[in-house]
């Protein structure tokens, strides 16, 4: 049987500490079930995170392919995803995951994101922090993170009438045979790019899957600014209505 073509998409921006121990970290008997592809995109990181990454290609202790592209300039969180799928939908994969290259998201269950999207019909895996009460809070999600994520949510899904729960996570994996679909070149380059495919999805009837995921929270560094996320995500979703 042919092995499914599976992209793994890592967004590196100033996580030199991190990326390597995040690569290791995929289940090695992914790469026996699946064709696995990964590309890191190299944001114009201002630490040493494309030294690092070239010289672990360069070693490569694990037998992987991995692809990387180095931007000229910081295209922002948004940005590298638009890059990510053009990639995948132009090398014919039939499957993308992102997993973020500051360790947020364990890489140990990058499986229960392919699964879904292999056995069943759905568009789009999602993991989500926020299925369980207070389980993001046990994993270390700061209380004003907890609050906004689920006050942002459920405004989201009464203007959206959806039934998400949870918007803001980044652990997700999508066919790419639907992101063909929909115009996600039109996606803004910032962090908001992730509610904007989801409104983009729910508007095309696309089918999401969303599995409960482990909150972690170590000593990474975010680099989202909550208000103006936050009146991002309220404006984006609120204008969303008025577009075809």
């Amino acid at each position: 049987m042919k092995k499914k073509r599976i992209l793994i998409f890592i967004p590196a921006y100033n996580v030199e500490t991190k990326i390597v121990s995040v690569i290791k970290r995929i289940p090695k008997y992914i790469f026996k079930h699946y064709s696995i592809k990964i590309l890191i995109i190299e944001d114009h990181s201002i630490d040493n995170t494309l030294k690092v990454i070239k010289k672990f290609i360069q070693i490569k202790p694990i037998k992987i392919n991995i692809y990387l592209i180095v931007n000229k300039k910081n295209l922002g969180y948004g940005g590298v995803q638009k890059i990510a799928f053009k990639y995948a939908i132009k090398n014919n994969f039939e499957y993308i995951v992102m997993l973020h290259g500051d360790g947020q998201y364990l890489p140990e269950k990058i499986s229960n994101l392919i699964k879904p999207l292999i056995t069943n019909k759905y568009d789009a895996v999602f993991g989500s922090r926020m299925m369980h009460a207070f389980g993001a809070l046990k994993g270390g999600m700061p209380i004003y993170k907890y609050l906004g994520n689920i006050i942002l949510t459920f405004f989201q899904n009464l203007i959206l009438s959806s039934n998400i729960s949870e918007f803001h996570s980044g652990y997700r994996s999508y066919r790419v045979s639907s992101l063909k679909k929909i115009k996600f070149k039109d996606n803004t380059n910032y962090f908001h790019f992730d509610t904007e495919i989801i409104i983009q999805f729910l508007k095309r009837k696309f089918i999401i899957k969303e599995i409960t995921i482990p909150t972690h929270y170590g000593d990474e560094v975010s680099h989202l600014k909550s208000i103006p996320y936050g009146v991002n995500i309220i404006l984006s979703t609120i204008l969303s209505k008025f577009k075809k």
